[in-house]
């Protein structure tokens, strides 16, 4: 007598059926909602650390181009004064002679307007005003609370 049991085989192998051969069946294809949510979870943990790194590291950028704005500009003042004997009345007089290539751009308020400082211009001897400092526009305080205006 012959006898049909099969010892040994799995249940697939007993009925027939073969197991699809990937790593993953049709039924295990894509993400559990687990998954997913793990991979949100550490995506917000990894964004909350480095937006506010990328927000401090533009600041300073923005800060330190606004300071070295105001040293060309006061460094272009004191060149003209040397050179011409008086002080220009404007940033524009500045343009216009070539001691700057254009009016700086305020990093922080975006715009090309500046605080201009006018005083005693003590190089010509006719009590005539002139261009002695320039500021910047912008409110608000920098990373270490300094006003900008105060720059």
């Amino acid at each position: 007598m012959e006898t049909n049991t099969v010892i040994g085989k799995t249940a697939a192998e007993k009925t027939g059926k073969r197991r699809p051969s990937g790593p993953r069946s049709k039924l295990e294809a894509g993400f559990s909602l687990l998954e997913l949510m793990i991979a949100m979870f550490i995506m917000i943990i990894l964004l909350s650390i480095a937006l506010p790194a990328y927000q401090r590291t533009m600041q300073h950028a923005r800060e330190t181009v606004l300071k070295e704005n105001l040293w060309q500009m006061r460094r272009a003042i004191d060149q003209y004064a040397s050179d011409k004997g008086k002080l220009p009345q404007s940033l524009d007089d500045l343009v216009t002679d070539k001691y700057l290539q254009e009016k700086p751009v305020d990093p922080i308020t975006e715009k090309t307007e500046w605080n201009e400082v006018m005083g005693e211009d003590t190089l010509s001897g006719e009590n005539a005003q002139g261009l002695k400092d320039v500021k910047s526009l912008a409110e608000g305080t920098d990373s270490e609370n300094k006003q900008y205006t105060e720059y």
